[in-house]
């Protein structure tokens, strides 16, 4: 099986940029499959705030990380292997877009701006489906992009309500046929962009 992007993955793809969903496209998908998951996540997100974009300071590099999922998307049909850019994100929705549903009968997953904007008063709400990376402006890290693309053997995640990227991982042991991954990085920080 592959992913790759039907596309370039653009930089607008920021969730407080234009926030479009990336243009990407599955391939040897195995016959048997029932189902396709999609899972993006970010695997650099600083572990405390206390830094993050504050100007005249950095995140320290040796801060410990954490993972953040930005899409959860489960239940597509396995003959749906090829999604457009902005199909599933066209701009940043405050307090988030509306889910589980979502088209093709699928359904999405809370991404984790939920949490991140929990105390933010203008910003605070469930957040489904996808919204792209927007990396502290001044971590000291570059961050590191996964989409994996999962052929499962069953055709419903066995998730419910507003389920969450920890769920997804738990409820696909056991039920993942084949997986591919596309990767890449992002940063914000000038120091990084301009070295």
């Amino acid at each position: 099986m592959a992913l790759v992007t039907a596309g370039r993955l653009s930089g607008d793809g920021g969730a407080l940029g234009d926030n479009l969903s990336p243009p990407l496209a599955g391939s040897d998908v195995p016959a048997a499959a029932r189902s396709l998951v999609l899972v993006s996540q970010d695997f650099d997100v600083p572990s405390r705030a206390d830094d993050v974009n504050q100007p005249g300071r950095e995140v320290p590099a040796d801060l410990p990380r954490v993972d953040f999922y930005h899409w959860l998307l489960v239940d597509i049909p396995p003959s749906t292997t090829q999604w457009a850019e902005g199909q599933w994100s066209r701009g940043f929705t405050p307090r988030g877009k509306p889910g589980p549903q979502a088209d093709l009968g699928c359904r999405q997953g809370l991404n984790d701006y939920t949490g991140w904007f929990a105390a933010d008063p203008e910003r605070a709400g469930r957040y489904f489906g996808y919204d792209g990376p927007f990396p502290p402006f001044n971590d000291s890290l570059v961050h590191h992009y996964v989409f994996a693309l999962y052929a499962l053997s069953v055709d419903r995640l066995p998730v419910s309500g507003d389920f969450t990227g920890a769920q997804v991982r738990e409820a696909l042991a056991g039920r993942v046929l084949d997986a591919a991954t596309l990767s890449g990085t992002c940063t914000l920080n000038r120091r990084l962009r301009s070295g």
